[in-house]
Parts: C-alpha cells; structure tokens; sequence
C-alpha cells in the first residue's frame, strides 16, 4: 500500500507543476512498473494499453460523440427548448424550467454535459434574458441541466466504466433513466422553490396558444424516433452497444443532412472535433489504465478491502464514505480522470461488500455530476464562463448553489433505495 500512496503523492505532484492530468497518470504508471517490476514490464504494459484502445468495445465512444456532435449540428435542441417552453414557458421560473426539460431531451440523444451546457446556454439564455431573468439564476439552471447529459442515456461516462468494470453497458443505460428523471424532477422542483422564494428571479414567459404547442411537439419528431431508434433496438436485442452508437451516428447525420444544416465546411469540422474529442478520451484512458496496472502491482485494492472489512462497519456507510470522496474529488479533479483513476481502487471493495455494480456506476455518475457544478473546478460552469464572458463566475456559482442540493437529495436517495436505479434492468432482465 506505501508504493500506491508514493504514486499517488508523486501523480498529486505533477499535476500541481500544470502537466495534462493524463500525462500525469501515465509518467507515474511507467516509472512504478519499471521500479517494481523491470523497465522491459513497463514498456510491454505500455503497448498493451495503446493497443487496446483498438479492440472493438471501445468503438462505441467515438461513435456516440459523433452522434451528439452530428444531432447538435442539426439544431435539436432549438425545438427541444421550443416544445418545453410552449408548455411551462408561461409560469413564474418556466423558461428555467423549460431549459431543464430540454436538457434532459438533448442529453437523451447527445451524451455529454459539456456539450450538453454549451448548446443549451446558447439557445436559452437569449430568451431568458428577454423576460429579464437574473443571470445567476438562469445560468445555474443551465449549469446543472447539463449534466443531465452524462446520466441520461447514452453516455459516453457509462460506456467508459462498464468497459472497465466488466458490466452490461445496455444494464447501465437501463439504470440510468429512472434516475434521470428523478434528477430532472428535482432540478424542476428547485428552481420553483427559488423563484416561489424570489419571484424577481425568473417572471414569466409568454403563454403559447394550443395550435403552436401541438407544432412544437410535432417539431420533436425526429429528436424521439431518433431516441427509441437508438435505445428500443439495443433493449429489443436488435443491436449491440456498438452498433446502436453507430445507428445514432447515422441517425443524427441523415437528419442534419435533411435539414440541410450540413455542407463541406460544416461535415469536416464535426468529424474534427470528434477526433479530437476521442483523441483527448483516449489520451486519459491510456494515462490512467498504466496507473491503474500500477495500483494492482501493489495490491492496494485488496489491501483496502481487508482493511475496510476488518473494522465490520455497515456496508451502507462504506458507500456514503466513498460518495464523500467523490465529492471532494470532484472539486479539484476533471470528472473522466477521476473515474478512471478512483473505479479499479474502489470497485473490488464494492464487490467484496456484495453491492451491485450497476447500481454503483449510477452512483459513481451521479458524484461526476456533482463534481461539474462544484467549485473550484466545475466544468459546467467554465464551459459557460467561455460561452457567456460577459457573466462573473461567482454569479454562475452562486446559481447552481440550489441545485447542488438537490443532487445531494437524489444521491441520498439513491443510496438509501438502490431500485431506484435497479428496477427498469431487472425488469428487462438485463
């Protein structure tokens, strides 16, 4: 366990001189094999993880970013918006409101929160400014509505950890969507307490007459066939995982190119950055597997779980203890690095105290969550710092504030009820 602590104290060390967290992990890594096993260990390691970022289960990650960056491409989340505000845009707080709901819809077709933040910030927040919403108000909503993006599914976050952990990526989809809906209720239910409290907040929005709220609705077609296309086919059996990410991938191409939203210009710059999004994924799970090799060279996993074990606590306070390690993590750490870095130490413990991994990965997702809109390091929060410069940070962080709460809720929630997340996999016998 000393030479694990070392590693972590020396990968602790370097990231604090500013190198890239995944370079960090991976120098660590390297030397650890080479000094506790011999150099020519550590290089054969280090070309066994390079090469399987080739091997076919792992397809699946470029190809859902692809899908997310083809559907935002094709402006889905302008009607997406458009159908939620025609429902709920009129009450006091609806356009915050509205901004969740479409939050929850784009990150059931995208899969990202960072994505997820970006787009929304930059079609609802004009609106909500019109109707002289408070800014920390509107961007907290925005803020924590995106990071419904990881948990809804698909999610790029499930894919990685069901790879690393050996679990049904179709289960973990599965298991994220009661849960999803729990943390979109809660978010709704917060930003009504706020404004019930501070009308000021968020006044109301125009009401929109029937015959325009049944054409927003008819305007989300594509978004929900494209939805049950992806999910329905992988529950019905009809595709793997990877085969439905690239239906997805399809699926959202052939929609922006119906909408003619794509040309030349356009369809080279979304395949850009998805390279370069998995370049960057790719580049952290490397890092972190050489880590990840070290960690189980010196037996600090099951050191941990005989340390834990011999004390006889309540398994349940092992979780919660784990989930305050996220959360403090998730201060300081970028929310994938942290995952890879933290799942191989504690999923054996989790094992060994009989829990279910599935229902530990939506746990896992939900810290992740928390993580992105807590200071000092919220990803959230500095994606609309860039998209929205003309807002303090401190404005932004003062808006999530409510809403960190009712993640705290739900989390309680979900470890007190684990049918929560595990009653739709076990329903479809996943």
């Amino acid at each position: 366990m000393t030479e694990a602590l070392l590693g972590f104290g020396a990968m602790f060390v370097l990231m604090a001189l500013r190198i890239p967290i995944a370079f960090s992990m991976g120098i660590v890594g390297i030397v650890g094999i080479g000094l506790m096993r011999s150099w020519n260990a550590a290089l054969s390691s280090t070309a066994t993880e390079i090469l399987d970022i080739a091997k076919y289960t792992l397809s699946v990650v470029p190809l859902f970013v692809l899908m997310g960056n083809f559907v935002t491409r094709a402006g889905m989340s302008r009607e997406l918006y458009r159908a939620a505000y025609s429902f709920i845009g009129h009450r006091r707080g609806g356009l915050a409101m509205s901004t969740i709901l479409a939050c929850a819809g784009f990150g059931a077709i995208c899969g990202s929160s960072i994505a997820t933040t970006a787009t929304m910030a930059r079609v609802a927040m004009p609106e909500m400014r019109r109707f002289n919403y408070r800014d920390s108000f509107a961007t907290g909503a925005i803020a924590a509505g995106g990071t419904l993006g990881i948990l809804i599914p698909p999610s790029v976050i499930m894919v990685i950890y069901g790879i690393m952990t050996e679990q049904s990526i179709g289960a973990l989809f599965a298991a994220g969507i009661v849960p999803g809906i729990l943390a979109t209720a809660l978010y709704m239910l917060t930003a009504h307490l706020v404004v019930r409290r501070d009308p000021a907040l968020g006044p109301p929005g125009a009401r929109t007459p029937w015959p325009e709220r049944l054409k927003a609705l008819r305007d989300i077609r594509s978004v929900v066939a494209l939805f049950v296309l992806v999910l329905g086919g992988l529950y019905g059996g009809w595709f793997t995982p990877t085969e439905a990410a690239g239906i997805g991938a399809s699926g959202g191409f052939l929609i922006a190119l119906a909408r003619r939203e794509l040309d030349m210009a356009s369809l080279v710059h979304v395949l850009t950055d998805s390279a370069r999004t998995t370049a960057m994924l790719f580049t952290i799970v490397i890092g972190a597997s050489l880590f990840a090799n070290f960690v189980n060279f010196t037996t600090l996993p099951s050191d941990l779980r005989e340390f834990v074990l011999q004390f006889g606590l309540n398994p349940i306070l092992v979780v919660v203890a784990i989930c305050v390690i996220y959360v403090v993590l998730g201060t300081a750490m970028e929310e994938l690095s942290m995952i890879l870095l933290t799942v191989p130490v504690f999923f054996p413990l989790i094992q060994a105290l009989g829990f279910d991994g599935v229902w530990f990965g939506i746990l896992v997702v939900c810290v992740v969550e928390i993580g992105m809109i807590s200071p000092p390091v919220g990803m959230n929060v500095f994606v609309l710092r860039s998209v929205l410069p003309d807002v303090p940070t401190g404005a932004i962080w003062m808006g999530v504030t409510p809403f960190l709460m009712a993640d705290i809720v739900r989390l309680a929630l979900l470890v007190a009820f684990p049918a929560i997340a595990l009653w739709l996999p076990q329903l479809l016998s996943l």
